[in-house]
This record gives C-alpha cells, structure tokens and sequence, in this order.
C-alpha cells in the first residue's frame, strides 16, 4: 500500500497547476518495478485516479513537487534548511556516499526592468536577480570523472576531465557547464580530481529570465568554492560571456552574467556594458509587483535571430564611426544619432541603430523615473521599450506581443514589456499587488484564445546572486 499526493491533473479545476490530491493505493506483491498489475487506488475527491503509473515515478514527480514548494513558499527562514535537507537526500538516492562533503549553492534568475539587446552594444542596463533559483550540489571524485545529473531532466551524463572538453550538440545542458570548465582550465586553473553533480530548478528554462546564465554562473561558482580557486564574481561574469562566446557560439553581452553573480536583495543593478561600472539602485515598488509572463514558447538563443541582430549592429557601427568618433552604438544620443541617421541608407540597419540610442536613453530616464518614485513614468517607458523591440529591432513576435497588449489593458498594471532576447520566453509587468491575481487570470485567458497556448505567471522580488546554502 502507498500513501501519497499526487498532482491534480484535470483541465476542470481552477487551480489545475497547484493543487494535488491524496492517493491511497494497494499493489499486489507479485508486481514489477516497472509494471502495476491489479491496480486499485482511493482518493480524497470523488472520483477514480486518473494516473495509472508505476510507483517509482510518481514518488520521484511527488518529492519534486515538495521541491519546488519549499523553493517557492516565500519564506526563506522556514524553507532553506528543509530544502537543503531534501536535497541532499536527492543526492543521495543518486549518487551515496558521505553527503558531509557534498556542496549545496544557489543561483538566480533575472529580470531585466529595462534596457534590451544594448548590453552588446555599449549600452546601460538595468536588470535584478530575483527569487527564483537553480540549485547545485556537487562533490568531489577520487577520479577524472566528471558526473551531471538533474531532477528535472534526468539522464546522466559524464565526461573526463584529462580528455579534453568540447561542445557537442548532443550535450544538452551539458555544454554550459563544460564550456565554465574549459574557460577555467584555459585561464591556468587547474583540477586535482573530478566531481559529480545533481540540479534542480525552479527556472523556467529557455524562458528569457536567463537560466542559462544562472547555469553558468551557479557551476562556475561552485566549482571555484570546491577547489578554492577563490574566482571573484565580475572575472566569474566575465567567464561565462567568455564560454558563451568561443564555446556556445553565442556573441551575447554581459549583463545576465553580471546580474546572476552580482544580484543584491532589494536592489537593480544600473550596468555600464562598455565599462562594467555599476552601482546599485533600491528596487522600491510600493504597493506593486514585478510578475513575470512566460510565453510557454521556448526559444534557444543560438537558433534565434541573436547573431543576426549582432551583425546589423555591427554594420550600423561601421558606417557610423566614419562619421562620429564613437566605440559603440550607444555612445550616441538620441540628438546625435537622428543628425547621422541618413547615412544609414538601409532602413533595417537604421532601425536596429535606432533602438540601441533611444533603448539607452530610456535606461537612464527609467533609473530617474524610479529613483524618484514616480512608477507611472516608469510604466510609460517600458511600454515604449517594447514598441521599440517590436518595431525596431523586431525581436517580440504574437506571443510577446499579445503579453504585452493584453497586459497594459488589465487592471492594476501600470506598465509592460518583453524581456529577454525575445522570439519567445517571457514578458514583465509591474501590477498593483491586489490585481495580481486577477491580473493572471485575465491576461491568461486573452492569451490563450489568441495564442493557443497556456501563459505562466509568477510574482517575483529582486535576490542575491549566486551563494551557497
């Protein structure tokens, strides 16, 4: 016989996605691992399971599920210690051994509140960890061995340290962790045994809140407190755009590198990509709340338009510097830029151009607009910024851009925008804190009868970056 809860799994429930139901079910003895046989079982509601799987499964999907929640309950004081404990146990049922020498860190995602696509540009920007977390535990070897596995996905893979890394399609998430490897053995560090790992995340992966970013940062960090490499968090940073670059192949920018390893509680960071100064800006929202929509659409940053758009800038970039003694595109204002805009005679390389000066400028008239207090200015300005993505840079597409409208006509949001590298992934809105929920429920049901797809939504506050539990 076995107890457990189970989630609800039926469209005929409101609350479908968060809710779970008590099973009681009897086996025979004579049953397989893998196969029920003479399945019966009881629930708290009226009706038969609708779940007819082997036990094993649904106990791995149950203790996920008390993951997430004590990832997610909003208490960190009452949480952390439990949920490290639960997670060490994962680690246990994977891999044994003392769990006194295994690791447990916690990486972020972000948002970014404003400023997109300029981070490679020269540009300012403005982004936040938030309160949604990657976890990674991780332990030494006697070997070479290099061992991942993940809750989420599982399937273990593994590779040696003394046989050379390299990408492989094939390698999945793989491939980030190995690239934060390869740039640490390039740069001297040097590894005296190999290690295996277990995640977990909360992130919604591909999901434009920069899980890959958190992947790296969170990995990168781990292993430099593992070998006491004692890696500072801007070289960390600077890393994994390095690994992105020559190993992903992906020429992005810094900033959600930066963000992930420098987030601070109750704080956006104001980023200058040209020079990596920064300072930090109070994060006050009075009675409202960031809450982040995901469009449900996965998008891979490679297979997009990302270095497509890099390339238009570059070009722009060209054609400009013979006319302005300039290094990127955002050392222009938007007066300078508008003098120079007829010899961008191509008018897709003008508007990529355009996005860049004015995106900046609103960076800078966002951080003010906040300092202040004044949120409806803000509101306004990441309106502006997605119309400027939309039209401009041409990076939003139906599902953001039905986010987005249906966003700035519910109740209670003052103010929304893509974010993100676009094509996909997820949008911000900043909703007074009594409509988030009905902001969800609107914005989702427009979606859905105008996309097909079923939106994700979820409240969030800024975080610490990358630390260890």
């Amino acid at each position: 016989m076995v107890l457990h809860q189970n989630p609800v799994n039926s469209p005929e429930y409101d609350d479908v996605k968060d809710s779970f139901h008590f099973h009681i079910e009897f086996y025979t003895p004579l049953r397989g691992k893998n196969l029920i046989k003479y399945y019966a079982s009881s629930e708290s509601g009226a009706w038969a399971a609708a779940n007819v799987a082997a036990v094993e499964r649904t106990a791995a999907e149950t203790r996920r599920a008390k993951l997430a929640y004590l990832a997610d309950c909003g208490d960190p004081a009452l949480s952390r210690d439990l949920l490290k404990k639960e997670l060490l146990a994962e680690f246990a049922r994977a891999y044994g051994g003392d769990l006194a020498e295994v690791s447990v860190f916690a990486s972020p995602a972000r948002i970014n509140i404003i400023g997109e696509h300029i981070d490679y540009n020269g540009g300012k920007v403005f982004p936040a960890a938030i309160n949604k977390y990657l976890y990674i535990m991780i332990r030494r070897r006697k070997d070479s061995k290099i061992v991942y596995d993940d809750l989420r996905f599982p399937g273990r893979m593994e590779f040696d340290l003394s046989a050379g890394l390299s990408y492989a399609k094939e390698n999945d998430y793989a491939n980030y962790l190995n690239g934060i490897l390869k740039i640490m053995q390039d740069e001297g560090y040097r590894f005296d045994s190999g290690f295996e790992v277990l995640m977990f995340s909360t992130i919604p992966a591909g999901g434009g809140v920069s899980s890959s970013a958190a992947l790296e940062i969170g990995f990168g960090y781990a292993v430099s407190e593992l070998y006491g490499f004692g890696i500072d968090r801007v070289t960390l940073a600077k890393m994994g755009q390095r690994s992105e670059h020559e190993f992903m192949n992906v020429k992005c920018g810094i900033m959600d590198q930066f963000a992930v390893a420098m987030g601070k509680e109750g704080y956006a960071v104001e980023l200058d990509c040209n020079t990596l100064e920064y300072r930090y800006v109070p994060l006050e929202l009075g009675d409202y709340r960031i809450v982040v929509m995901n469009t449900n659409k996965k998008r891979q940053l490679a297979d997009s338009k990302y270095n497509e758009r890099l390339g238009e800038c570059m070009t722009a970039l060209s054609i400009l510097k013979a006319h302005a003694n300039i290094e990127a595109l955002c050392d222009l204002d938007s007066a300078e830029f508008e003098k120079l805009a007829s010899v961008l005679i191509d008018p897709i390389i003008r508007k990529r151009a355009k996005h860049c000066v004015y995106e900046n400028e609103r960076v800078l008239d966002a951080v003010k607009a906040l300092e202040r207090g004044d949120l409806a200015e803000l509101g306004k300005l990441l309106g502006q910024s997605h119309e400027s993505l939309r039209d401009d840079y041409e990076v939003t597409g139906l599902e953001l851009d039905t986010l987005y409208e249906e966003a700035v006509q519910a109740d209670g949001c003052i103010g929304a925008r893509m974010t993100g590298a676009g094509f996909g992934g997820c949008a911000i809105a900043i909703v007074h804190k009594d409509s988030v929920k009905g902001f969800a429920l609107q914005v989702g049901a427009a979606y859905k009868n105008r996309t097909g797809l079923e939106a994700g939504f979820f409240s969030c506050e800024s975080g610490n970056g990358t630390f260890r539990i």
